[in-house]
């Protein structure tokens, strides 16, 4: 099931659930933010009615899904927000489609969410005997005792309906997530929430989350278990505000994705050697090249590697292109589609530059291995 709230000419934020609950896992949220945004509810496989194909499931199965509702629904770009296995999906649709996303928000979830035998066993108990074993031991997590019970009772009800096979199904896709590497590349300006209270996703899963992407928010919400948005509604909801609505800042943007691209030795490099003379020039690009252009959602960074590529070559821009071959690979792509990128800009741009260009890339990539 998809909900779709607010107005239409309005940013599009989109909003993942926890494991074993529905879009109203966001209702306290929705008059607040359906005020500014067009908002996007959409469930999990098997919840709420939704479609559950067999599992086994993995992230990068869900965080597809997750781009394919942004996709029918015409969405190029988005704010995502996400509580446990949502902000597990946000975060991996953040650091695989970056160009996708525009701000972060992750809330009481993990990057990594061991032991895998203990999902496994839990997806074998709901395909043997559904999703109502489960409430007890769901409400101890989801809630501190002083949780208001008609909320608790609602909620629990709402696990019992949720299709055995979806819910094993996302199970087996946590057992099997490691984001703890993907989310370094995050460039989206990013918020993490943890509740003091959680026993699902500790404040120490928020805060190894909010260390490993650059320029990353964290709270920690007092007075709050698994479901914070549920349990402490109001201050979920002021930060999501500020946090989505806060001027950008587009040379923090910026430097956080010029050092993605380019790597953290390149940038310390270029940080260190910045004078008096070359300062203005430095804040310029990377405010509007790193900060604005890079981040645009028209062009994946591949395809901007590739383009960056050939017009250097075309320029024979020997300074540039050893930092842009880096920044092609640290991009995902392979030698083989770098040389494929040469060869045909040697069509266009001459034989002269592509060889001179294809000689500075071929030392890049053997520095790189050593």
């Amino acid at each position: 099931m998809t909900i779709v709230d607010g107005p239409a000419d309005a940013p599009v934020l989109v909003l993942s659930n926890s494991i074993g609950t529905t879009v109203n896992l966001w209702q306290r949220q929705i008059p607040e933010l359906a005020r500014q945004f067009r908002v996007v509810r959409w469930d999990l496989p098997g919840h709420d009615g939704s479609p559950a194909p067999a599992g086994p499931y993995t992230v990068d199965d869900l965080g597809r899904q997750l781009l394919a509702t942004m996709d029918d629904l015409g969405v190029e770009r988005a704010h995502l927000a996400g509580v446990s296995i949502g902000g597990m999906l946000s975060m991996w649709v953040a650091s695989h489609a970056p160009e996708r996303v525009d701000r972060l928000a992750v809330i009481c979830s993990s990057a990594y969410l061991p032991p895998a035998r203990g999902w496994r066993d839990r997806a074998a108990t709901v395909r043997a005997g559904g999703t109502g074993q489960l409430v007890e031991a769901a409400i101890g997590r989801w809630f501190t005792p002083a949780m208001d019970r008609e909320v608790v009772r609602r909620t629990g009800a709402e696990l019992t309906n949720v299709d055995s096979e979806g819910y094993a199904g996302c199970c087996e896709a946590i057992a099997a997530m490691d984001l703890r590497e993907a989310i370094t590349r995050i460039t989206a300006p990013t918020l993490v929430i943890g509740g003091a209270d959680d026993p699902a996703t500790p404040p120490a899963h928020a805060e190894e989350i909010a260390s490993r992407i650059a320029g990353a928010n964290l709270v920690v919400i007092d007075k709050a278990s698994h479901l914070a948005v549920l349990e402490q509604p109001e201050r979920v909801t002021r930060l999501l505000v500020e946090h989505l609505t806060a001027p950008p800042n587009l040379h923090a943007r910026g430097m956080t994705t010029r050092r993605a691209v380019l790597g953290d030795a390149q940038v310390d490099r270029t940080v260190a050697a910045t004078t008096d003379f070359t300062a203005d020039f430095q804040d310029f690009l990377t405010r509007y090249a790193w900060g604005e252009v890079w981040n645009r959602p028209g062009l994946d960074r591949r395809t901007r590697s590739c383009i960056t590529l050939a017009i250097l070559t075309a320029l024979r821009s020997t300074e540039e292109i050893p930092l842009h071959v880096r920044g092609a690979v640290h991009n995902g792509l392979t030698k083989a589609e770098i040389a494929e990128v040469l060869q045909h800009t040697a069509i266009y741009a001459g034989l002269p530059a592509a060889n001179s260009a294809f000689a500075i890339a071929k030392r890049t990539l053997e520095e790189m291995d050593e």
